[in-house]
């Protein structure tokens, strides 16, 4: 891969200031991932949540629990180190818009009634996360420093 492209995809001006949003969203995707995945947390595992994405029709539910709770668990992870964070901020914003749009959406906003608002606030996270990048105090940042 092109160093150039690496480096691009790594910069970030950001300084410190995204770590107050990726230390609290990488927990919370960590832990709604270790839901799906792992049945930790009081989730249902893969079996559990493949089942229930079915009946909602997201076919075939154990793929989708599998692709859900990976990006979820392993993007919550980069988050929280500030690993490659631009391509897992990617993945989790289409992760929360299809959880906002095949879920919540027809709930109306407000948690208490099932709505999107908690998915509304992950995906704006990701959002810009994806703008910004990582930030100084992050993985991307001492892998750039060796590139540069």
């Amino acid at each position: 891969m092109n160093n150039a492209l690496i480096k691009n995809l790594l910069d970030s001006k950001a300084g410190l200031s995204t770590l107050a949003l990726r230390i609290p969203a990488g927990i919370i995707f960590m832990a709604h991932g270790a839901q799906k995945l792992f049945g930790a947390f009081g989730g249902y595992g893969l079996e559990g949540t493949g089942q229930w994405m079915a009946s909602i029709g997201l076919e075939p539910g154990y793929l989708m629990a599998l692709m859900a709770g990976s990006a979820e668990f392993f993007g919550g992870l980069a988050l929280l180190i500030g690993l490659l964070i631009r391509p897992a901020a990617a993945v989790l914003a289409i992760t929360m818009l299809v959880a906002i749009f095949t879920v919540h959406f027809s709930n109306g906003l407000f948690m208490s009634n099932n709505g999107y608002e908690f998915g509304l606030a992950l995906l704006a996270v990701s959002v810009s996360l994806l703008f910004s990048g990582a930030g100084r105090l992050s993985v991307d940042a001492i892998i750039r420093k060796q590139l540069a």
